[in-house]
């Protein structure tokens, strides 16, 4: 795209009992709308969405609000709770054909919303994806910053292609977000599907904020979840693993075997305890490990053949 156009540019922001935050977001988000339009960087037609992913709170009722009194907002609220990951989905590809580009962002406000120009520069000079991407992590507990680190590493030795340092704070272009409606996969793992659709991309750097109000909805229970399912949805890698540890078994059994002859012949040890108790304890616990990945995949399988619908739409306000 020339960047002496002005692209429609629709900014989608999955929202889950963001009731504490979403007053001032939707003011931050709406300003910049309303400043990029005034400068005609981007058309007057841009506009910013909520995705209320089944709040419990006052979520809905306030984008409503918003969506009445400010000029670019809009809203769109989900039949159920479907996860974030579906949410984001329900907003990118309902507002695919209504925008140029379309930027994704979270709720709490810690993406800084500085870097939107930014993004929107590069889209306009022709490229497709443009991914936020922390400078650091300094802000950060000791045990983020090291979870995080351990998270990315996992990703690589799985041979899953994700960006260092890159949650869901991107822009995407229009035939970007046209070939993402082709994946109907129901596991979703937007921050390996993006990168493997192989259009142009660059990124733009930000400092993480601390969150504006509100609690985060990522405890680690949900993201150790998360991260599993990055890798079971991208990478084969772990059943390859079953088989590396079938062939360390088979030769750690043959030295075992060694060990227990010599020591038999030696007397050094109590009759059937290393050749009954230890090779037992040992198989069962790689066994369960092993059915366990095999499990894994098994389920997701069956959630994909099922081909159920991965979000309903209850509203939308404009």
């Amino acid at each position: 795209m020339e960047t002496n156009q002005k692209p429609i540019i629709g900014i989608v922001s999955p929202c889950y009992n963001e009731e504490l935050v979403l007053n001032e977001t939707s003011a931050q988000l709406n300003e910049i709308i309303k400043d990029l339009v005034a400068r005609n960087s981007i058309s007057e037609k841009s506009f910013v969405v909520f995705i209320d992913d089944g709040s419990k709170d006052k979520t809905w009722h306030i984008i409503e609000e918003k969506a009445s009194q400010l000029t670019h907002v809009k809203g769109l609220k989900l039949a159920g709770n479907v996860g974030h990951q579906k949410a984001l989905l329900a907003g990118l590809l309902t507002f695919k054909d209504e925008a140029d580009a379309l930027i994704s962002i979270d709720a709490d406000l810690q993406d800084d919303v500085r870097v939107i120009e930014e993004m929107i520069l590069k889209f306009k000079s022709g490229t497709d994806v443009v991914y936020g991407v922390r400078k650091e992590r300094k802000t950060d507990t000791f045990f983020k910053r090291n979870t995080a680190l351990l998270f990315y590493k996992l990703m690589n030795m799985m041979k899953v292609n994700v960006v260092h340092n890159h949650a869901d704070y991107r822009l995407c272009s229009n035939r970007v977000l046209k070939a993402l409606a082709e994946f109907g996969e129901v596991n979703l793992f937007l921050r390996g599907i993006i990168p493997s659709i192989g259009f142009s991309n660059d990124v733009v750097y930000y400092d993480r904020l601390e969150r504006f109000a509100g609690e985060s909805k990522y405890p680690f229970r949900k993201m150790a979840a998360f991260a599993w399912n990055g890798v079971t949805s991208f990478s084969n890698y772990p059943l390859k693993l079953v088989t590396i540890i079938g062939f360390a078994i088979f030769f750690l059994c043959l030295i075992m075997t060694g060990y227990a002859l010599f020591s038999l012949y030696n007397g050094n040890v109590v009759p059937g305890w290393l050749s009954t108790v230890l090779p037992m304890y040992f198989l069962g616990g790689v066994q369960l490990f092993c059915f366990g990945i095999l499990g894994e995949y098994i389920g997701k399988i069956y959630s994909e053949v099922k081909q159920r619908p991965r979000y309903f739409i209850d509203k939308r306000v404009d």
